[in-house]
């Protein structure tokens, strides 16, 4: 299932794994992606930051203390720093009998060559939507070292069948426009926060973007924005969707695409009411 589907025979949004399945595995962790499949998402979204010496990781936030065990920015960090650490006990319960020390593989840092790999290696056509964090040290960079990888493995070229369908997603609108100035084929969402006051919400795009990626919090005060978008031709995706109320929403606006920490739970729900 692509995001350009939108046909009459489509039969429910596009169920997109925020970090994996995030609240069932450690976000951003191989595991965390294996399950979103194995509960029949349809795709995955991760956050990528650059490391000291230039090597795009997944990982959200800017430091590194509340999904590891260890501390620190990890823009200042070496890539061997950060693979040292451990990314899956601060999710693993008292007493778990499947603790990373049994499961090394649980708890090792995801980087996006290795993710972007994984998702080749499956000859499926994966919506894979990745994030570019601002504002950081590395500034331009973060996006030139995301076009090398895209270009690696060959996803720079726009959707091509049996192999991944790559997104580029941020905040801002700078760097969305230096990803298509560096590979004008692949498609573009820009996101947009509730309370934003920066950025018109009158359904236009900056030039090359053709998405919008609208917070439910935002979605729920003013659910026009939605008609509104797609009224221009662009798809709208809808990101964290995780309660039963805010899917029936995005179901009953016909949404796009809906990014949830409960891909399984999103996609019976979602099912059930078409």
């Amino acid at each position: 299932m692509t995001v350009e589907q939108q046909t009459p025979t489509r039969t429910r949004p596009v169920v997109v794994a925020h970090r994996g399945a995030s609240a069932d595995r450690p976000e951003h962790t191989l595991g965390a992606y294996e399950k979103a499949f194995e509960d029949g998402a349809d795709g995955v979204e991760c956050d990528v930051r650059l490391t000291a010496d230039h090597h795009l990781v997944c990982v959200h936030d800017r430091r590194v203390d509340r999904t590891s065990n260890g501390a620190g920015l990890v823009s200042t960090l070496e890539l061997s720093r950060l693979e040292e650490l451990d990314w899956a006990s601060w999710k693993t319960p008292a007493g778990d009998d499947e603790a990373p020390d049994q499961d090394e593989e649980r708890g090792r840092l995801l980087t996006l060559r290795r993710l972007l790999d994984t998702l080749v290696g499956t000859g499926r056509e994966v919506v894979t939507l990745i994030e570019t964090k601002h504002p950081t040290r590395h500034g331009d960079d973060v996006e030139k070292t995301l076009v090398q990888a895209l270009r690696y493995f060959d996803l720079d070229r726009g959707d091509t069948p049996g192999r991944p369908h790559v997104r580029v997603m941020s905040f801002s609108a700078r760097a969305l426009a230096r990803v298509h100035r560096l590979s004008p084929k692949v498609p573009l969402v820009l996101l947009i926060a509730d309370r934003v006051t920066a950025k018109p919400l009158d359904g236009t795009l900056p030039r090359g973007v053709g998405a919008v990626g609208l917070d439910i919090r935002l979605v729920r005060r003013k659910p026009h924005l939605v008609h509104r978008y797609r009224s221009r031709g662009h798809n709208v995706f809808v990101w964290t969707v995780d309660e039963p109320a805010d899917l029936d929403l995005c179901s009953d606006l016909d949404v796009d695409v809906v990014i949830t920490n409960h891909p399984a739970m999103a996609i019976d729900r979602l099912g059930a009411r078409r």
